[in-house]
């Protein structure tokens, strides 16, 4: 991977000049505010710096070559909310303090042994005469794979990211070294997050998935986001009209919100209600939860999405992160035959491993976007932090 450091006098602007150099798929891997000390602060200003990273296989040429578009609808890091889910934006070193204490204080009881020589690392065994710098590697990523493996991150998965980092390790690489680069190489892998709200993003939102998930408590937290700390002109719809109850709750927030709502029983309907609502910002709509198994409730969503252009329609996914991971690539290879999406994981309080979001990430390819942690609204929502997500699959706590 290519890693840079960027300074500036703010964190957009050093932003903005990692993705001039390095291309848009780059990725801000730290974010550290140079406060000047002792007399230097009565002459110099305060300076941003960001070490920001893309994948090897994209190259400086190719990305020169490209033509530089942001997209409207990426969150940058730097302008995520520092709450709830994620981790503010303290150095990577401190994050992963703790990560290191606990893979030295076990790698002297967990080198290979020195008799037969062997490590096995994700079914993989390599043999060596004696106990090396090599083997010393490969205790310390046997450990972090493990680490990986017990937050639930397919075994599949976990192996592309530990093979990837050892064909690029040094012999005496150390576990400073190897850590860091698990942690680059999972940020990078998770990718950039996808958020609503940016200039010349898509009107309509559509908010799909299974029964139970938390849908419409989800678009409660999202239009108080972009009504309260937007300003967004805000309206919402749905389609939920199976359940009485989904309906009178979005009703309550509807009201609470000082915003209108619109039931539609027919995409025939969402056709009529866009008149209605074509001095609005933004228009959330709620969907009823279908079973992927259910071929006829596929259509009728396939047919309300129809309901209205792909240019002015945004889909997002919404799942329960503590859905079995059998279920959860179900469901979204359905879904996939419908619509592309973006992913929101629900109910991170609810569980220790979130394996799973780096997972459905690298089965769909759909960029990550929001979690939600409880049921407050509009509280206990946040961007999703790759970050934060890495530091936690490789054993960090909060």
């Amino acid at each position: 991977m290519i890693i840079k450091k960027f300074t500036a006098s703010t964190e957009k602007e050093a932003i903005l000049l990692a993705k001039e150099e390095l291309g848009t798929d780059a990725i801000v891997m730290n974010i550290k505010k140079n406060l000047p000390k002792g007399v230097y602060k009565l002459f110099r200003k305060p300076s941003v710096e960001i070490t920001a990273a893309v994948d090897e296989n994209i190259t400086y040429q190719q990305k020169k070559e490209e033509p530089q578009k942001r997209n409207p609808n990426i969150l940058y890091e730097e302008e995520a909310p520092q709450s709830g889910f994620e981790a503010g934006s303290t150095a990577i070193e401190q994050r992963l303090d703790k990560l290191q204490d606990m893979l030295e204080s076990q790698m002297a009881g967990n080198l290979p042994n020195q008799a037969s020589g062997k490590a096995t690392l994700g079914g993989e065994e390599e043999a060596e005469p004696a106990a090396t710098e090599k083997d010393s590697n490969i205790a310390c990523m046997q450990l972090i794979y493990n680490q990986m493996i017990a937050n639930e991150v397919d075994e599949k998965y976990a192996n592309q990211v530990i093979n990837e980092i050892g064909h690029s390790l040094k012999k005496d690489a150390g576990v400073n070294n190897i850590l860091m680069s698990m942690y680059q190489k999972i940020v990078l892998k998770l990718g950039q997050i996808h958020t609503i709200g940016g200039e010349g993003g898509a009107k309509y939102l559509f908010f799909i998935g299974p029964t139970g998930v938390g849908k419409t408590t989800t678009i409660a937290k999202i239009a108080s986001m972009l009504k309260m700390d937007q300003k967004k002109k805000i309206a919402l719809m749905t389609a939920d009209t199976y359940r009485i109850a989904a309906v009178e709750q979005l009703t309550t927030y509807a009201n609470i919100l000082d915003i209108p709502l619109h039931v539609v029983y027919s995409p025939e309907e969402v056709k009529e209600a866009k008149e209605r609502l074509k001095d609005y910002d933004i228009v959330l709509v709620d969907t009823a939860g279908r079973s992927y198994k259910n071929r006829e409730q596929r259509d009728d969503l396939e047919r309300l999405l129809n309901s209205v252009p792909p240019q002015e329609r945004e889909v997002f996914l919404v799942l329960s992160a503590t859905t079995k991971y059998y279920d959860l690539l179900r469901i979204t290879e359905n879904y996939l035959q419908i619509t592309d999406y973006a992913l929101i994981f629900t109910k991170l309080d609810e569980t220790s491993s979130i394996g799973n979001l780096l997972n459905i990430h690298m089965k769909t390819g759909a960029p990550l976007s929001y979690a939600t942690f409880g049921q407050n609204v509009p509280d206990d929502i946040s961007v999703i932090d790759p970050q934060n997500i890495a530091k936690q699959l490789l054993g960090g706590s909060e």
